[in-house]
């Protein structure tokens, strides 16, 4: 039943694909990869450098009659996420949806990716990631039936392809009205062929996923989408049940995707658009002295006094975190932030190449850093002959270069996307002779560790500033008059202190700081096991424990919460857990209650969207989020969005004018909103850290 179109784009692609030898196209089927077994773990995998993507026949993009069918928009995210891991995707076709379970047990591919649904016997075989859709099943009939309901038929013959998710709900039907019918056909058959069967009156009736007769129905066609048989179907990627690593990857890939792309869209603003929408986005770099995470904390100096102009403006912090200047200059220059906060130098460089800067916030010296016990330098002319390691895009880079063309003969190591902090740490260890460093940072590395030296401080001093658009006037001048208002303050000093002078809460920080190959908690392991078992991302179970309990396994609250996800004894008996205090119970009894809540909510909503009111409803009680659902769509708010909608509204319910006409009454409800936000900025916080090269920036919002 291909359509000659099909065979046509067929023919087309398999000439493409002959005639290219570079990067094949998203989904393509390569001619030259030949497939082998491997039932390994993610490790396995690595080791051959490819992860095998599994679809069935006609989702192969020669065969797509028309844009927008949702296994395309599942492709593109597979191979995203396969080169997330540094690996390579390829693509491995099954004759039909039947045969992909027993393809992927039988190490003929590594995960299923298309518009496959979670269903009772398929996860007897196979392991699913958390949803990455979730939609409705409706009947699908001719139109001169469609005013009819399933009980109003006198009879109905559904026919659905074999092994499909659609026959589990056919025959589910079939055992509730007995004058339905279930005819099982060729499981060959796509979802555009079996509404083309309906139309052509081959079949009476069949069940297509709603996302799917989104496109391939039209409204003056003969056939039409008839009752809903299946409200709540999930959509999901399929692993074998032994790959636990890949499935935990998988599922840490796709709930922090979803959570960073919900964010607003780029957009260069001024003064007058941050003022009116109420957030300022920063964008930052992870280290000790502008931007880290302290257990479960935001900090740093940068943040700190970003923190303070926002909080005096009445405005929102965000956080756009990105590794280079170069990265931070193209994300200002693209809108995905507002200013430039990163312990940056004012140099002509920079300023040659558009950067505008704010009035200077901090003076520095750039300071020659190498190992503990060597001799201070007297003069630069001891510089000659020796190698001085830096990162290019630095300003050390700068100073060195000049020194160089004024004929001092000294060695340059460039060292691409190496920090301050690694560079010194490579000195100490002796893999580099010589490095250089801004004063305050080199003086927050010596309060811990005394395998350093500074043996030559340059002069004159520089300028530390942040960074702008060149149109941005009114921010600037915003942010000039904060800097002459503070700088050398009671604020400014106390906290400037915090990160470069006080060795006690340096070195607590430093010891505690969360970054790659480090624990956030004590309890790490046993969050990532249980995560697993509800397809949840254990970095945001591991930002919710920090907001519930601060790692503190024995925490009670006033009300009797216990534990370390803060549960009620008796919400956690109803799940089978008792002794809250012990670690496991506590983190088992709080993710079966948070799996609980999230059934409560729509299939239908973003699994970002979904997350937010879980959350909500996990601070508050289901039902004071669904009073605040209500209540958003009643003053024009979208009930199924949560920042800047229905947070808006459940703020409202803590007024009476409000909370008397809400089913479950008053609710405090900046409680929720605060616990929410925070717990989103603390999860992007850990994926900046932990994961620094996924996808789009971290953004708090």
């Amino acid at each position: 039943m291909r359509t000659v179109l099909q065979c046509c784009l067929w023919l087309c692609a398999m000439l493409l694909v002959a005639c290219d030898a570079g990067e094949p196209e998203v989904g393509e089927a390569v001619a030259s990869f030949e497939n082998y077994q491997e039932t390994g773990d993610l490790d396995a995998l690595q080791e051959r450098g490819f992860i095998r993507l599994l679809a069935p026949r006609f989702d192969d993009p020669a065969g797509l009659p028309r844009d927008g069918i949702p296994a395309s928009e599942y492709q593109v995210q597979a191979e995203a996420f396969v080169r997330y891991l540094g690996l390579k995707p390829r693509w491995v076709y099954a004759d039909n949806f039947g045969e992909l379970g027993s393809l992927l047990n039988a190490g003929e591919a590594d995960i299923i990716v298309t518009n496959y649904s979670v269903t009772k016997a398929r996860q007897k075989t196979l392991s699913f990631s958390t949803p990455i859709n979730a939609v409705q099943e409706k009947l699908v009939l001719p139109a001169d039936r469609s005013d009819q309901t399933i009980a109003e038929m006198e009879s109905l013959v559904i026919s659905v392809p074999e092994g499909s998710a659609y026959q589990e709900t056919a025959e589910k039907l079939a055992k509730r009205h007995a004058h339905v019918q279930v005819e099982v056909v060729d499981s060959n058959l796509s979802d555009e062929e079996l509404v083309q069967a309906v139309e052509s009156g081959e079949l009476a009736s069949t069940i297509i996923d709603s996302n799917m007769l989104d496109i391939l129905l039209t409204e003056e066609g003969d056939v039409v989408a008839g009752p809903v048989v299946n409200r709540k179907r999930r959509i999901a990627w399929a692993v074998r049940p032994s790959s636990e690593q890949l499935l935990a990857e998988i599922n840490q890939y796709i709930t922090s995707e979803r959570v960073t792309s919900s964010v607003a869209e780029p957009e260069t603003r001024d003064w007058e658009a941050i003022r009116k929408h109420g957030v300022l986005r920063v964008i930052t770099s992870n280290n000790p002295a502008s931007y880290f995470m302290w257990r479960g904390e935001l900090m740093g100096f940068d943040y700190d006094l970003m923190k303070n102009f926002a909080k005096q403006h009445k405005l929102r912090l965000s956080v756009v975190v990105r590794d280079t200047p170069s990265a931070m200059f193209d994300a200002l220059q693209a809108g995905q932030g507002d200013v430039i906060a990163a312990s940056m130098t004012v140099t002509p460089e920079r300023q040659e190449a558009g950067w505008v800067f704010s009035e200077r916030y901090l003076d520095i010296n750039e300071q020659l850093i190498g190992p503990a016990g060597q001799e201070p330098l007297t003069s630069l002319d001891q510089l000659a002959g020796r190698t001085i390691a830096v990162n290019p895009e630095t300003a050390y880079y700068d100073t060195l270069k000049a020194l160089r063309e004024g004929g001092l003969a000294l060695t340059i190591e460039e060292v691409d996307g190496a920090s301050t902090e690694m560079l010194i740490n490579a000195v100490a260890n002796g893999d580099y002779a010589l490095t250089m460093a801004d004063s305050h940072l080199a003086a927050m590395e010596a309060t811990y560790r005394d395998d350093i030296a500074v043996l030559y401080q340059f002069e004159p001093a520089k300028q530390i500033a942040w960074g702008l658009r060149q149109e941005q006037n009114a921010l600037r001048k915003a942010l000039n008059s904060y800097i002459r208002k503070n700088y050398r303050g009671l604020f400014y000093n106390v906290t400037y202190n915090r990160y470069f002078k006080e060795k006690k809460t340096i070195q607590v920080h430093q010891e505690y700081r969360v970054e790659a190959g480090r624990d956030i908690s004590p309890y790490d392991e046993l969050v990532k096991t249980e995560s697993l078992k509800y397809g949840l991302d254990w970095r945001l179970i591991t930002s919710q424990m920090y907001q519930e309990s601060h790692f503190n396994p024995n925490a009670r609250s006033f009300a009797g919460a216990q534990g370390l996800l803060q549960v009620m004894p008796r919400t956690g008996r109803q799940f089978g857990y008792s002794n809250l205090t012990k670690p496991e119970n506590g983190v088992g009894a709080g993710l079966a209650y948070l799996d609980w809540l999230e059934q409560r909510f729509p299939a239908r909503l973003d699994l970002a969207e979904k997350l937010y009111f879980t959350l909500a409803a996990y601070n508050a009680g289901h039902g004071h989020v669904e009073d605040a659902r209500r209540l958003a769509q009643r003053i024009g708010k979208d009930p199924d969005k949560w920042f800047g909608h229905t947070e808006d509204a459940m703020l409202l319910l803590s007024k009476p004018q409000y909370a008397r006409q809400a089913r479950y009454g008053y609710v405090r409800g900046a409680e929720p909103v605060k616990y929410v936000r925070q717990i989103k900025n603390r999860y992007l916080g850990y994926v900046a850290v932990l994961d620094p090269t996924q996808g789009e920036p971290a953004v708090s919002q």
